[in-house]
Protein backbone atom coordinates (compact mmCIF):
# COMPACT_ATOMS: atom_id res chain seq x y z
CA UNK A 1 0.00 0.00 0.00
CA UNK A 2 3.17 2.46 0.87
CA UNK A 3 4.03 2.34 -2.92
CA UNK A 4 0.34 2.94 -4.10
CA UNK A 5 0.55 6.09 -2.12
CA UNK A 6 4.26 7.17 -3.16
CA UNK A 7 2.38 6.51 -6.97
CA UNK A 8 -0.86 9.04 -5.64
CA UNK A 9 2.10 11.72 -4.67
CA UNK A 10 4.15 11.34 -7.91
CA UNK A 11 1.12 12.09 -9.84
CA UNK A 12 -0.63 14.62 -7.89
CA UNK A 13 3.41 15.85 -8.32
CA UNK A 14 3.73 15.14 -11.88
CA UNK A 15 0.19 17.14 -12.78
CA UNK A 16 0.99 20.07 -10.43
CA UNK A 17 4.71 20.46 -12.28
CA UNK A 18 3.08 20.26 -15.67
CA UNK A 19 0.44 23.15 -15.16
CA UNK A 20 3.16 25.12 -13.65
CA UNK A 21 4.91 24.33 -17.31
CA UNK A 22 1.64 25.10 -19.15
CA UNK A 23 0.86 28.25 -17.91
CA UNK A 24 5.10 29.63 -17.95
CA UNK A 25 5.70 28.37 -21.64
CA UNK A 26 1.28 29.25 -22.83
CA UNK A 27 1.28 32.53 -20.96
CA UNK A 28 3.68 34.16 -19.55
CA UNK A 29 6.12 33.89 -22.09
CA UNK A 30 6.26 36.58 -25.31
CA UNK A 31 5.59 35.40 -27.82
CA UNK A 32 3.97 31.74 -26.35
CA UNK A 33 5.89 28.34 -27.54
CA UNK A 34 2.77 25.89 -28.00
CA UNK A 35 5.31 23.31 -27.95
CA UNK A 36 5.43 23.03 -24.64
CA UNK A 37 2.00 23.75 -23.92
CA UNK A 38 0.77 20.43 -26.33
CA UNK A 39 3.54 18.39 -24.16
CA UNK A 40 2.39 19.58 -20.91
CA UNK A 41 -1.27 18.74 -21.55
CA UNK A 42 -0.44 15.21 -23.22
CA UNK A 43 1.35 14.59 -19.87
CA UNK A 44 -1.04 15.73 -17.77
CA UNK A 45 -3.52 13.63 -19.78
CA UNK A 46 -1.51 10.65 -19.06
CA UNK A 47 -0.85 11.04 -15.27
CA UNK A 48 -4.94 11.65 -14.50
CA UNK A 49 -5.68 8.49 -16.94
CA UNK A 50 -2.43 6.37 -14.14
CA UNK A 51 -4.12 8.08 -11.75
CA UNK A 52 -7.54 6.94 -12.04
CA UNK A 53 -6.31 3.60 -12.77
CA UNK A 54 -4.68 3.30 -9.57
CA UNK A 55 -7.95 4.71 -7.51
CA UNK A 56 -10.08 1.86 -9.25
CA UNK A 57 -7.06 -0.68 -8.35
CA UNK A 58 -7.58 1.05 -4.69
CA UNK A 59 -10.87 0.58 -4.50
CA UNK A 60 -11.11 -2.84 -5.32
CA UNK A 61 -8.39 -3.98 -3.10
CA UNK A 62 -10.48 -2.63 -0.40
CA UNK A 63 -13.77 -4.48 -1.88
CA UNK A 64 -12.16 -7.23 -1.82
CA UNK A 65 -9.33 -8.47 0.72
Amino acid sequence: MGKKLFLNVFYNIGIFICLITGYQYGFAANPPQYGYVAAAVVIIAIFIVLKVRLLKEVKNAQKNP
